[in-house]
């Protein structure tokens, strides 16, 4: 049966090519991914509560997503976050790993194809975990749906970087108005500038997007529809592996810290800034806000591995 153009887009086919040689990818998740990739603003508007609809399709689309899920095994992965299982399981198929700003940099800095399935000891869920970078120099720029959907967003819009194809040709073609393309340094020109306004970079995967990894977010708490479900007690941020240490030798106590935190994990004890480990998800901000240097990133094996793109290439070669 031939397509006809109009009706069926270039990077939709090229998409749907791609799903057909994955394994394990159903027509559901191929809709799905669809209606994602189609509909992003209506999609993560009704996810966050914030579109008009999102009452009216709220149910069904919880329902849609209940209906069609896979089933998994039911065993915890070692550092996974934990939830109730309802909760968990939508973590199951959409999350994202805290990359503090330096790793996120090397992830749209990859100048090769690479494949890295099962990453479980690194992103610590059962479903969608493997790094797939196929032109990883195509890199879109795209408003951020979850800041397009608030009434008074966090500024700019422009922040979410989709990476690699098929996933940036399918955003650009189909969110003209919204997408753009961008060159690696003009991606971390904007991973650098978010940092400095004090937000949290997540590498997201997402088992629709063909199992794998396909942006970079540059997210805050007020707008973010992962960090405040996270809040809510569900487990779809995975800590980077590190926390914040204070050094008490040089903190003076200004709270800038504190103010900069997106997790609430820093506050002040005795004129002196503390971390509440539990709370703390590495993502790096408080280091960088802080002018006495009294905060560093120290590895906490019990929060899991780092998301270090350099440092998986060099194993994997081995």
């Amino acid at each position: 049966m031939s397509h006809h153009p109009r009706l069926i887009k270039p990077s939709t086919r090229r998409f749907f090519r791609e799903a057909r040689r994955t394994p394990g990818y159903s027509l559901f998740d191929f809709l799905h991914a669809y209606v994602y990739g189609r509909w992003p603003y209506l999609y993560i508007g009704i996810g966050t509560g914030e579109h008009p609809l999102a009452k009216k399709l709220g149910p069904f689309v919880g329902w849609l997503a209940r209906r069609f899920r896979r089933g998994t095994d039911g065993k915890p992965q070692p550092g996974a976050p934990q939830a109730a299982a309802g909760r968990s399981s939508r973590a199951e198929t959409y999350h994202g790993k805290v990359v503090p700003l330096e790793s996120a940099t090397h992830l749209v800095q990859v100048n090769e194809p690479i494949a890295l399935p099962n990453l479980e000891h690194v992103i610590p869920y059962r479903q969608a975990r493997d790094i797939i970078l196929q032109n990883p120099d195509h890199i879109v720029a795209l408003e951020c749906p979850c800041r397009a959907s608030r009434p008074n967003p966090c500024l700019p819009l422009g922040v979410c970087l989709v990476i690699g194809e098929p996933f940036a040709g399918f955003v650009v073609e189909h969110q003209p108005r919204r997408a753009r393309w961008i060159t690696p340094a003009e991606a971390v020109a904007i991973l650098t500038a978010e940092d400095a306004r004090g937000h949290v970079h997540h590498a997201f995967f997402k088992n629709a997007m063909l199992h794998r990894f396909y942006a970079i977010c540059n997210c805050c708490a007020c707008c973010c529809g992962a960090m405040q479900a996270r809040k809510n007690g569900t487990p779809m941020l995975a800590s980077s592996g590190y926390v914040s240490r204070v050094d008490p030798d040089r903190c003076i106590g200004c709270g800038d810290c504190e103010t900069y935190c997106q997790f609430d994990a820093l506050s002040l004890s005795a004129g002196i800034a503390a971390v509440e480990a539990a709370a703390c998800m590495g993502c790096g901000v408080c280091t960088d806000k802080c002018d006495q240097g009294a905060l560093s990133l120290v590895r906490d094996e019990s929060k899991g591995q780092p998301l270090e793109i350099r440092t998986l290439l060099a194993t994997a070669s081995r």
